[in-house]
């Protein structure tokens, strides 16, 4: 197949690219700048120059392409809803361009963050909850498969961990805590994110450009919870800072997701496509220092 992405120079794009060639599909990746195409074309794929701005290029290459997966994402908290009314416009243009063709559309998007208990591939994203903000362009993407083309979408956990993530959320965590001068956790740190290796969670979108059925939703989740406390320890351990609970107000954007008991099940996408998670887990990645040297 021929697979356009969005998004490939990133994180799990470089690594969904790699995998997609070793499949045997042709790659094409959109990319914001010379070094981005160049960093694409090393990989064994073809390079387009644009932005998500661009939506005339981003049709054309999905309606040239036999599948494409989004994952192209401007994370910017000052214009975040404007980010998300170019995105759900882009997806609205998208299925009218790829309306009765039955071409594979993947999206990424979070999964649900339902206090009390686990949350599954059955629940929706609240709009107003810490990771509900892209709820519209989820709703957007099932909406394709109504309209004759195979929509999935591919939910992430908090962290997609791996020895080269520089910009991920355990990334960030641990540049706040050198800042704030000790490892943090919220309460008695008994809370639980969700968690995949970057390996896994390729392999999962190279399953959903594949085989999952139209309108499918699927967790990327490796592990169903990792305790913040396990987290913050293994930080210290390696850092040298005290582990400690904080007041979430000191966190900023990071005080909700730190806080919230978060975990999520994948039981249903294991079923429905046979992905099998193998790759290290959170603490592991931790303890090998990818994160704090």
């Amino acid at each position: 197949m021929r697979v356009f992405i969005t998004g490939a120079s990133g994180w799990i794009g470089t690594a969904l690219t790699k995998d997609l060639i070793a499949a045997g599909h042709e790659v094409v990746g959109l990319a914001r700048s010379d070094a981005s195409a160049t960093r694409i074309r090393h990989l064994g794929a073809s390079a387009v120059l644009g932005d998500m701005q661009d939506h005339d290029l981003i049709v054309s290459e999905a309606s040239q392409a036999d599948a494409t997966v989004h994952l192209a994402f401007t994370l910017d908290f000052d214009a975040f809803d404007e980010t998300i009314d170019n995105e759900v416009a882009l997806l609205q243009k998208i299925g009218d361009a790829l309306s009765g063709s039955g071409k594979a559309f993947v999206a990424a998007s979070g999964t649900p963050i339902l206090e009390g208990r686990v949350s599954t591939e059955a629940d929706h994203l609240d709009p107003a909850g810490p990771a509900g903000a892209r709820a519209r362009t989820a709703k957007a993407v099932d909406r394709l498969a109504d309209r004759g083309i195979r929509s999935v979408l591919v939910r992430l956990p908090r962290s997609v961990h791996g020895e080269a993530d520089r910009n991920g959320l355990i990334a960030s965590l641990v540049g706040l805590d050198r800042q704030l001068g000790t490892a943090a956790y919220v309460g008695d740190g008994q809370n639980r994110w969700p968690a995949v290796h970057i390996s896994d969670a390729a392999r999962l979108f190279l399953l959903a450009v594949e085989k999952a059925p139209a309108g499918s939703v699927l967790h990327a989740v490796g592990e169903e919870g990792v305790a913040m406390r396990q987290v913050a320890e293994v930080i210290s351990a390696k850092t040298g800072l005290p582990a400690t609970a904080v007041d979430p107000e000191q966190l900023g954007v990071f005080g909700a997701l730190l806080g919230g008991d978060q975990p999520s099940s994948s039981s249903l996408t294991r079923g429905l496509v046979g992905w099998e998670p193998s790759g290290p887990t959170l603490l592991d990645d931790l303890e090998a220092g990818f994160y704090t040297s």
